[in-house]
């Protein structure tokens, strides 16, 4: 062998050796770049914070009751059954809101529902407060029926009401927009959520109310809960519920929406009107009636008595199944005030149903469950019996709540114990600010008397605008 190859096999081992050992570092190399942080530049968001312009407040108020079919010659003819008186109010100082009526379904066009529409006052959204009440007695419809008037809103749940034998009930649906607004109705009953036909793509023009009977979207359901969903332009939602037993007017309301389902509700001021054992009382009197929308769970329901001594019944639990509606008697409870929570793992929604008989000269009333208050907030008592304001506080602290009449005619401060109710009696007619402290109160209004029951929550005050955060 020669000198010269033994020369180029040493040089080929030492390239080879290098490649190696380069290899071997370069692989070092990235495993330890990889496994040391690198340094990095962090650079907080541009962020600025706004209070948006503030913009009318406006509230809807029902209108009229309504009636349908009473002449045989035109079965589809709504007319108006009785006026809605209106009660209307403000803070002290702020000038008075304005009312603009709505376009009317029934086609004599009176008692038609009303906007009011408070503007803003320098710089500040306005708070504002209504409420109306009808008594109508005909050989149709008979009964006193009180509601809260509402701001619209892009989903609301309205649970109350019947599409069985003998209800005429009616889905009232108001946009005091200047927009169209398109709804869709979803019903849920026995057979879980069915979306209508006659439910389907409703158009509700500008400053205009329709009427949809209840019994033309799902005919012979006993238990509904409707969502309604809107789309171009909040609208407000309620119901007109009435029912006649053997040619006899068993009684007439006005149920409010719900806003939001919540794995707790709290309906306060249910009153009771008759004693066990009186006429009627073997009937179910007093009704919770719950709809888990998503998922299925179970609720418990406990009803405690407002201001009394009497023991509060043990607290019932029921299985619910998603999408299907469940009523459940409350027995036997005796005359007074009370609140009903229901409360359960899952969004639940719920509203109690309790009438003063089921003989002629009856009333009922749907008293839907309520938001937390914890801004100061101002409502309307409407004509009719004296109301009482029921105040519940599911919370684990004390809560002191001032309610102050607008025009210093009343005020008075009550202390809610944790856990606990109580009531205040007011006037009909009037105007009260009610300041829970920041306190996450349930309020709602009740005013009962001779064969006539009626019944609504206090939700907060949105008057105050909040602030925003804007990332450009």
């Amino acid at each position: 062998m020669s000198d010269r190859r033994v020369f180029r096999r040493a040089t080929t081992s030492v390239r080879v050796l290098a490649g190696t050992l380069m290899a071997v570092a370069f692989v070092v190399a990235v495993v330890t770049a990889v496994s040391v942080p690198w340094p990095t530049v962090a650079r907080e968001p541009v962020a600025v914070t706004a209070t948006p312009a503030p913009s009318a407040s406006i509230l809807v108020c029902t209108g009229g009751l309504l009636a349908l079919g009473r002449e045989l010659e035109d079965a589809g003819r709504l007319v108006t059954a009785a006026p809605q008186t209106v009660t209307i109010g403000v803070a002290p100082g702020d000038p008075a809101p304005t009312t603009q009526p709505l376009g009317s379904p029934a086609a004599d066009g009176t008692a038609p529902a009303t906007a009011v529409v408070a503007e803003p006052i320098d710089g500040a959204q306005a708070d504002v407060a209504a409420s109306g009440s009808s008594t109508v007695s005909a050989d149709d419809l008979r009964g006193f029926a009180a509601s809260a008037c509402r701001p619209a809103l892009m989903e609301s749940w309205l649970v109350g009401g019947s599409a069985a034998t003998g209800a005429a009930d009616v889905v009232l649906l108001a946009n005091p927009g200047t927009v169209p607004a398109s709804v869709q109705l979803t019903v849920f009953g026995a057979g879980g959520a069915v979306m209508p036909t006659g439910g389907s793509d409703l158009a509700v023009a500008p400053g205009a109310q329709i009427v949809i009977p209840l019994a033309g979207l799902l005919l012979g359901e006993e238990s509904p809960v409707i969502r309604v969903t809107a789309t171009g332009a909040p609208v407000q939602a309620a119901l007109q519920a009435s029912i006649t037993r053997t040619l006899l007017p068993g009684g007439v309301d006005q149920v409010g929406a719900i806003a939001v389902a919540a794995p707790d509700q709290v309906i306060p001021g249910v009153a009771v009107t008759q004693n066990p054992g009186a006429d009627g009382a073997s009937d179910a009197a007093t009704l919770v009636r719950i709809l888990s929308p998503n998922a299925d769970t179970t609720a418990t329901i406990a009803v405690t008595p407002i201001g009394a001594s009497a023991e509060a019944p043990a607290a019932t639990t029921v299985p619910l199944t998603a999408g299907m509606p469940t009523e459940v008697e409350l027995g036997a409870l005796a005359v007074g005030q009370y609140t009903v929570e229901v409360s359960a793992e899952e969004a639940v929604l719920a509203a109690v149903w309790q009438t003063t008989g089921f003989g002629e000269g009856s009333d009922f009333a749907w008293y839907a469950a309520a938001p937390a208050v914890s801004a100061p907030t101002l409502f309307a008592t409407p004509p009719g019996p004296a109301p009482v304001l029921a105040l519940a506080n599911p919370t684990d602290e004390a809560i002191t709540v001032a309610v102050d009449a607008v025009d210093g005619s009343f005020t008075t401060r009550v202390t809610v114990a944790a856990g606990g109710s109580d009531s205040v009696r007011l006037s009909a007619q009037s105007v009260y600010r009610l300041d829970t402290g920041g306190g996450g109160i349930r309020a709602g209004v009740s005013q009962s008397g001779d064969g006539a029951l009626a019944g609504f929550a206090v939700w907060p005050s949105d008057a105050a605008a909040q602030q925003i955060t804007v990332y450009p």
